[in-house]
C-alpha cells in the first residue's frame, strides 16, 4: 500500500471527522500542512480557474489536473485528495488516469457520474448506473494493491436548476449510492445534498460519506475548497487595481514563515556545504 493512501485510510479508520484543507498549488499545500490540516484537497474548479483560466465544465482535462496535483503531492507529507471529474470518457481512460494518479503519489480522488459537457448552458444528465460502475471498477483495477482511496461522487442531488445533471430524487441517489458501493467505491459524496438527504442515504449504505463546503455529524471528512484560490484571486485583483490607480501598493511584503515553507535554510546549508568542500567563497553569515 502506498504511503499517502495508507495515511488517508488511517485517518478515516479513526472515525473522527476531519477536514482536508484546500491546496491549489505546491506552496498552499505546504501552508495547509503547516497549520495542521491532516490532509489536503485540490478541486477541479480551483485548478482550472487558477492555473489555466478556464471553467471546470468538461474542457479541463485530467492531464492538466495531474500536472498540478503531482506537484502539490510532492511538496507535502500529508495525503492529497483530488477532484478527478469523470476520469475521461471511457473505462480505458478511467484505468489509465487512475494508474497515473497512483504513480504520482496522490492518496485518492473522487470521480463523478455527470456526462460531458457538464455544468454548461446545455441540459445536463448523469451517466447510466452500469457505466459508472464500470468506471469505478476500472479505477479499482488500476489502483491494485496501492490502497488508493476512491470516492464515488453522485450528482443526483445537483439539480438542473443549479447547473447539474441530477433530478434531485432521493430514491435515485440512494440507488446510485448502493450501486457505487457494490462497484468498489470507498466513500460517497453528494454535492448539494441536504443534511437530511445525507442522513437518509447513510442509513442505506455501509461505506463512509464525505461532504464539501459544510461539516455534518456522522460523515467521515470534509473536502474544503473555494476559500483559498478565490481569496488569492480577490487579493490580486484588489492590489492590481490599487497599483494601477495609485502607482503603489500599501502592503507588507513579508510572508511569515516563508523560509520554512520553501525550505530556504535547508537549501542554503546544502549549497554552503558544497562551497566549503570545493573551495568556493561564502557570503558573510555562512
Amino acid at each position: 500500500m502506498s504511503e499517502m493512501a495508507q495515511k488517508f485510510r488511517a485517518l478515516v479508520a479513526k472515525g473522527e471527522h476531519f477536514m482536508c484543507g484546500e491546496a491549489y498549488s505546491a506552496l498552499t499545500g505546504r501552508i495547509v500542512e503547516h497549520v495542521g490540516f491532516p490532509a489536503a484537497y485540490l478541486g477541479g474548479h480551483a485548478c482550472s480557474a487558477f492555473h489555466y483560466a478556464v471553467p471546470d465544465n468538461g474542457i479541463f482535462s485530467q492531464v492538466e489536473q495531474l500536472d498540478q496535483s503531482s506537484r502539490i503531492a510532492a511538496a507535502m507529507n500529508i495525503p492529497l485528495i483530488v477532484d478527478a471529474d469523470t476520469l475521461g470518457e471511457t473505462v480505458a481512460d478511467a484505468f489509465h488516469f487512475t494508474r497515473r494518479y497512483v504513480r504520482a503519489g496522490i492518496a485518492g480522488f473522487h470521480v463523478e457520474d455527470e456526462v460531458n459537457p457538464k455544468h454548461t448552458s446545455t441540459v445536463g444528465s448523469l451517466c447510466a448506473i452500469p457505466d459508472m460502475q464500470f468506471r469505478l471498477d476500472a479505477a479499482r483495477r488500476a489502483a491494485g494493491d496501492s490502497g488508493f482511496y476512491i470516492i464515488a461522487r453522485s450528482d443526483e442531488m445537483y439539480p438542473q436548476a443549479r447547473g447539474g445533471g441530477g433530478t434531485a430524487s432521493l430514491e435515485e441517489a440512494i440507488r446510485r449510492g448502493k450501486a457505487y458501493e457494490e462497484a468498489g467505491a470507498d466513500a460517497l459524496f453528494y454535492p448539494f445534498a441536504s443534511p437530511e438527504d445525507y442522513a437518509a442515504i447513510a442509513a442505506e449504505v455501509s461505506i463512509p460519506m464525505c461532504t464539501m463546503g459544510f461539516n455534518l455529524p456522522n460523515t467521515a471528512f470534509n473536502m474544503t475548497t473555494g476559500w483559498g484560490w478565490t481569496g488569492a484571486a480577490q487579493l490580486h485583483l484588489a492590489r492590481a487595481k490599487e497599483l494601477m490607480e495609485t502607482g503603489t501598493v500599501k502592503m507588507d511584503n513579508v510572508l511569515p514563515g516563508k523560509d520554512q515553507l520553501i525550505q530556504q535554510d535547508f537549501y542554503d546549508a546544502l549549497t554552503a556545504d558544497w562551497a566549503r568542500k570545493t573551495g568556493r567563497s561564502l557570503r558573510d553569515g555562512y
